[in-house]
This record gives structure tokens, C-alpha cells and sequence, in this order.
């Protein structure tokens, strides 16, 4: 275990929890939602709370970040491809429009890159104080206990499984609405959470068409530390598939990895 790592992810979960609880949970139920050219929402308090987390994880380490909120795709690949030495990528909230509608499902989400691998991620859930964090080499935690909470399920058609229809083939979401091979099926709107939910064994399986880096970048080293495998759709190599939209299968148990992974690449 990297002891500085392990140093590093437990002062990050402190300014999330500072964060959290100055300014996006005392402007909970009390925003609007704008948007963007792009068409996805946004609030005043995603852009607070990015500034409020720049500040602070700046004090950490003095390391430029990557942000979903206030600033371009041009800037947001420029800082990628220059953060080599280390660069912070965060979510001030993933979820927005559960937060606007006050569905207590979104979290906060900062990951700390060292040459284009995440060394550190935390995702939390401000509604019910739940912290997830992990730290390269050092294991996947939830407020302590080491993930996942529970035992996975003994086979693929006893899972419950993370699915964004949205983004996923046609053909592949029609299949897996007519006949799953899982036992049971929920999305909830705020990615980074359902990564640390398969982390702690809640769900077994995930399938996301199209994250953003910010969606992935924590949960999934979460997901890696406690023991999960990944790919994306067209590549076993999940670091293959486009940084800026990249899909996922995913699963807390390799076994479960496998049969999940090549359900799903049949039927694409």
C-alpha cells in the first residue's frame, strides 16, 4: 500500500465533507436548473461547489483540475494531456437533476490522476453521509468498512443490475428489457454512485453506453480496489474505449464479470 495515497484519499474525503455540507446540501430544495448549449442541466450550486473543491483540494496538492462545470471541452483536454505530474477530476454533482428535484440520490465525486491513472477516488453521498473512497493499492472503503458490504450473487440470473437504457444499442436494450438474464434492474440517475454501489455489493452488475471522465474516474478505481472488473463495450481494455464518452460493463465479482460481459457482447 502507498502510505502517501492512503494519506491523500482521507484528507480528500474531509474537504468533500466540508464541501458538502457549506454548500450544496444547505441549497438543497432551493435552486433552479439552468442549462447548458449542450442541453445537460446545471445549477448555481454545481458551480460553487466546483470552486469551493478547487480551492481546497489546491491546498492538498497544488495540482490543476479538470471540472465538469466552467470550462470547455478544449480546456477540459488541454488539462488532461498536460496533467501528467497530477491533475484532480471532479464531479461537484453528479446527479444534478435528482438534486434540483429532490430525489436524495447524488453525490460528489474528485479522483487524483498521476500520469493518466487515478491514484485516489472519493464519491459521496451528502443525503444519507455515506463515503466511498479508495486509494491505488490501499483498498475501497465505505465510512470505514472495507468494500464490498456483502457477499456478490451466486449467479447471473440472481443479480440486480445497474442499466442506462438511454445510451446502450437498441437491439441490446430490447433484449435486455424482454429478457434479462438478471434478476432485477435499477438506474438511478447519478453514475459515480452506482459505480461505488457495485463496489459495496448493492449491485452486482453495470452498463453505462457513454460516460463523461468525471463519471468514471473515481468510481471506478472504488471499483478496482475492491476486488470489481470492467471492460467497455468494444474493448476488454477499458483504457482502450474514448476517454470522453467511454461505456462500461462492469461487475463486484469476476465470475460475474465474465458471464455479464459476454451476455451482453452477443447480443450488440
Amino acid at each position: 500500500m502507498n502510505s502517501a495515497y492512503y494519506e491523500l484519499a482521507a484528507a480528500v474525503t474531509q474537504v468533500v465533507r466540508e464541501v458538502a455540507a457549506q454548500v450544496v446540501m444547505p441549497r438543497y430544495l432551493q435552486v433552479v436548473r439552468e442549462h447548458k448549449a449542450d442541453g445537460t442541466i446545471f445549477t448555481e450550486v454545481d458551480i460553487a461547489a466546483q470552486r469551493a473543491l478547487a480551492g481546497r483540494l489546491g491546498m492538498l496538492r497544488a495540482r490543476p483540475m479538470l471540472g465538469e462545470e466552467e470550462m470547455g471541452e478544449a480546456e477540459q483536454r488541454r488539462l488532461w494531456d498536460g496533467g501528467g505530474e497530477g491533475l484532480w477530476v471532479v464531479d461537484p454533482i453528479d446527479g444534478t437533476t435528482n438534486y434540483v428535484a429532490g430525489l436524495p440520490f447524488f453525490a460528489i465525486s474528485v479522483a487524483y490522476f498521476i500520469e493518466g491513472r487515478a491514484v485516489v477516488g472519493v464519491v459521496y453521498d451528502p443525503a444519507t453521509r455515506e463515503m466511498f473512497s479508495a486509494s491505488r493499492g490501499g483498498g475501497a472503503y465505505m465510512n470505514g468498512l472495507k468494500l464490498p458490504l456483502r457477499p456478490p450473487a451466486a449467479n447471473l440470473s440472481e443479480c440486480v443490475a445497474g442499466v442506462d437504457f438511454k445510451r446502450i444499442p437498441k437491439q441490446l436494450g430490447d433484449d435486455l428489457a424482454t429478457r434479462p438474464p438478471y434478476y432485477s434492474q435499477r438506474n438511478f440517475g447519478c453514475s459515480t454512485l452506482e459505480w461505488a454501489y457495485v463496489a459495496a455489493g448493492r449491485l452486482d452488475l453495470l452498463l453505462h453506453g457513454g460516460q463523461k471522465l468525471w463519471d468514471y474516474a473515481a468510481g471506478r478505481l472504488i471499483l478496482e480496489e475492491a476486488g470489481g472488473r470492467l471492460c467497455s463495450l468494444k474493448h476488454d481494455d477499458f483504457d482502450a474505449d474514448d476517454l470522453w464518452k467511454r461505456s462500461v460493463i462492469a461487475a463486484g465479482e469476476p465470475g460475474l464479470f465474465t458471464a455479464w460481459r459476454d451476455w451482453i457482447r452477443a447480443r450488440r
